[in-house]
């Protein structure tokens, strides 16, 4: 799995109201087990699923997204936000965010609402240290 650096940008859709935060994919991905909408890409484990079990539709959003990945084209930062059963729901940029965590990417860069940044704050991403000394 190649993890290289992705070319994010701005999500157009997060004009105003929205705030950049780089999350934790496995906590996000646990949670957004609990949507809906999950059963599209997920598996009853919560895993990914492989490309072949996609829906024909879902398969070209992913085919879509993995040649972008791939040409290095900018990727809109997806868009997330919490639901009406306290769980991650993806807005918009689903099918960029899950191909990212299947190639292997921990963290990502996303929006949120602003009003829900402070929901965010078990999904974010652990800042690493340059070292562990303290002073």
């Amino acid at each position: 799995m190649t993890t290289h650096k992705i070319n994010f940008i701005d999500n157009p859709a997060a004009k105003s109201g929205f705030v950049a935060i780089t999350i934790d994919c496995a906590k996000v991905l646990k949670s957004w087990k609990e949507s809906v909408y999950s059963y599209e890409w997920l598996d009853q484990s919560g895993a990914i699923k492989p490309k072949a079990a996609l829906k024909p539709a879902e398969q070209d959003k992913r085919n879509n997204a993995e040649q972008a990945i791939a040409l290095n084209k900018p990727i809109p930062k997806p868009i997330l936000g919490i639901g009406v059963m306290d769980n991650i729901e993806i807005g918009t940029g689903r099918a960029e965010l899950l191909t990212l965590i299947d190639q292997g990417h921990t963290t990502l860069p996303v929006h949120v609402p602003k009003g829900q940044e402070k929901d965010f704050t078990p999904f974010l991403a652990k800042p690493k240290h340059a070292s562990n000394s303290t002073t």
